[in-house]
């Protein structure tokens, strides 16, 4: 009886390391999902910005209709 209760009790002690560990990764991945979003909208708003300066530029270096 002693034998299956301190199997029983290991058993429990690595399943909390494990959790700990899965604990881990996910609090780990969740801040670089948190980063990654930032930069996706980060680059949105650069390359928005780029696509209005292009449209800018374009439309000062048209040439007259008359041309």
């Amino acid at each position: 009886m002693q034998t299956d209760i301190d199997e029983l009790q290991m058993k429990l002690s690595f399943q909390e390391d494990l959790l700990e560990q899965l604990n881990t990764v996910v609090t780990n991945q969740q801040q670089q999902i948190i980063r990654l979003e930032l930069a996706l909208e980060t680059m949105k708003v650069q390359v928005s910005t780029m696509q209005t300066n292009n449209q800018e530029s374009g439309q000062q270096h048209e040439l007259p209709p008359h041309y």
